[in-house]
């Protein structure tokens, strides 16, 4: 059964998309088929996996707003890829109207998500509609959050709306974990977050190993890479490693 993972903070810069992109590349190693769909208008999935937004006339919004085939961009680096571009920021404004629009993404799935195995979904760092569309078509959240204060403190209102969800549209939500994102070792505070998150969130899913701060992620991205390509031996690539081995072997179908 297709596991469709949305990889969800209503925050930015808590590497989202970079763990979209890499997650999916070490899904894909362990055999796993692959379709990553960019559902954010800043498009930043769609640049990082070597297309450029503004020159697309077909994405994601063509699917959700018009029930259009999803347009997809097949094997980049193994994976395919619903792509994105400014375009989808018009859409919050035009699903306002629009009868069960809570549903409009699980619906345009639904004639692609057999060919998967997994599917992720970069959602947009916003509690906005798009973001509900996401984990409306989830069958799991991976959530990332950076061993940060105000990144901690931002998952009770993240949790809330993923509980929102669960109770009104989704019940069978499931959370596939939390990444600890952006880590530094050497630094006290980015420690006790870390053992916060391990101690005070547990409860609400696994939490994953902590993915270290590296400026080879951002350098990888500018080589449109995951940084397994762009730097074999790099240490965040275990970690990687690690977490897609769990969404294989431990989520529920």
């Amino acid at each position: 059964m297709t596991k469709i993972i949305a990889v969800f903070n209503q925050s930015g810069g808590v590497m989202k998309t970079s763990l979209t992109m890499n997650i999916g590349y070490h899904l894909k190693q362990r055999k796993q088929s692959v379709l990553l769909v960019d559902l954010d208008p800043q498009a930043s999935l769609t640049a990082f996996m070597g297309l450029e937004p503004a020159d697309l006339e077909q994405t994601i919004a063509n699917a959700i707003l018009k029930d259009e085939p999803i347009p997809i961009h097949r094997d980049i680096h193994g994976m395919d890829l619903a792509p994105s571009n400014i375009m989808l920021s018009a859409a919050e404004i035009q699903l306002s109207s629009m009868m069960s629009r809570e549903w409009r993404l699980s619906k345009a799935l639904e004639s692609v998500k057999a060919e998967y195995d997994f599917i992720l979904i970069d959602a947009p760092p916003s509690l906005g509609v798009l973001s509900v569309l996401s984990l409306v078509a989830a069958t799991h959240v991976l959530i990332p959050v950076q061993t940060q204060y105000k990144s901690y403190k931002g998952t009770e209102l993240l949790l809330d709306t993923i509980q929102q969800v669960k109770s009104n549209v989704r019940p069978d939500l499931r959370i596939a974990g939390i990444v600890p994102t952006i880590y530094a070792a050497n630094n006290a505070q980015d420690k006790d977050i870390l053992s916060a998150i391990q101690s005070q969130l547990s409860q609400v899913g696994m939490i994953h190993p902590p993915v270290p701060r590296a400026t080879a992620f951002a350098d990888a991205s500018m080589e449109h890479l995951p940084l397994a390509l762009f730097s074999r031996k790099h240490a965040a690539t275990k970690v990687l490693d690690d977490i897609a081995k769990s969404l294989v072997e431990d989520l529920d179908d």
